[in-house]
């Protein structure tokens, strides 16, 4: 478990429109983390089969909640910070413009792996266009895994805006993302704050969930270590473990959720790689147990009480009468997981996806 999130418990903040807002509470947290919930996000998450436009539009309702929820009358001036290009799949421009913010500048920064031998061995800025001015707020949108993105971005806004007399008053993020992003907050707060007296903080956004990544390959062998999000030893919103559940094949999937920039503009990539993951669960169903996945899944292996579960998920001062019903669901779920047939799962998500991939070939 990470370390941030110690003695730290979740507790409602409000509902706006269709969208649940939860805030992170813990005295060790010197920035302000909240998870959204809608129903646009929670389908985006549980289905692959979201993609293109559909996947921005998901975020749109739940980003301009957020927005409503820090600046209720609106009237306030930011900047958009896009890291290219995953940034581009998240709202933030619309959602300022129905929020009632005024939007003064769009910078740029683009950042690319560096691939050897299909290797990742690094990360370097191609690109970026900053318009350096005093006292901004920066909004950004971006899925952090590890965090190494983004604080190769930030190390370079913010030398870029000392160098040439600029300063940055606060960040607002959002997120697909994982506890590795509160790390990484935490840290750069002190940093910037050497850097820039004023800096207030980040204020930021999880769409449903402060998720971990996997460290090995899973009880499948398949899983991506430092890239893929599961729940375990995390923060998921009741309602999304709820959706989940009642749709079980979702919380199967490889991922919550997969790799953002070809969901949205590489569409057959995304749905090659969804295939290849189904694909490598039917060739191996026979050597993997469903309720050791299952657990992996659901983030505790064996039944847990209520207490316990409340604990696990840093759910103890959520006020919400269904979360009994949702343990008990859950338990049943992990109970009756052994007797899954994966290879039938499997064979059912192959067809859907390849029916999905014809129409984009």
């Amino acid at each position: 478990m990470s370390t941030c999130l110690q003695k730290a418990t979740l507790r409602s903040v409000g509902l706006r429109q269709d969208t649940k807002l939860y805030e992170l509470h813990s005295g060790q947290l010197v920035n302000r983390y909240f998870i959204l919930s809608s129903e646009g996000t929670r389908r985006l998450m549980a289905f692959p089969e979201v993609v293109g436009f559909d996947t921005y539009r998901c975020m749109l309702s739940p980003t301009v909640a957020a927005l409503q929820h820090l600046f209720p009358s609106g009237g306030e001036e930011v900047d958009i910070l896009t890291i290219l290009r995953g940034g581009l799949n998240y709202p933030v421009e619309e959602a300022c413009f129905q929020s009632g913010i005024r939007v003064s500048d769009i910078h740029f920064v683009s950042c690319e792996r560096i691939i050897e031998d299909h290797v990742i061995t690094g990360l370097e800025i191609k690109y970026e266009k900053l318009r350096v001015t005093k006292n901004r707020t920066l909004i950004i949108g971006d899925i952090i895994a590890t965090g190494d993105t983004l604080r190769l971005c930030l190390d370079q806004v913010a030398d870029r805006f000392r160098r040439r007399g600029g300063s940055i008053r606060k960040i607002i993020f959002f997120t697909i993302g994982g506890t590795r992003a509160i790390e990484l907050m935490e840290r750069k707060t002190e940093e910037l704050r050497r850097i820039f007296p004023e800096f207030e903080g980040f204020e930021c956004f999880f769409y449903e969930g402060i998720f971990t990544v996997y460290e090995t390959t899973g009880v499948t062998g398949i899983n991506v270590p430092d890239i893929d999000f599961g729940w375990k030893g995390g923060v998921v919103a009741p309602e999304f473990r709820r959706f989940v559940l009642d749709h079980p094949y979702s919380i199967l999937e490889k991922c919550i959720i997969y790799d953002g920039g070809a969901r949205r503009y590489e569409i057959p990539v995304h749905f090659r790689e969804v295939l290849e993951y189904w694909e490598g669960i039917w060739s191996r169903a026979d050597r993997i147990e469903p309720g050791k996945l299952v657990g992996e899944k659901l983030g505790f292996e064996e039944p847990l009480s209520f207490e316990q579960w409340l604990a696990m998920n840093r759910f103890e001062d959520v006020k919400d009468e269904g979360l009994s019903a949702l343990w008990a669901d859950e338990t049943e779920f992990l109970r009756n997981a052994p007797a899954l047939s994966l290879e039938s799962i499997a064979m059912q998500r192959i067809q859907a996806i390849k029916t999905n991939l014809q129409q984009y070939e």
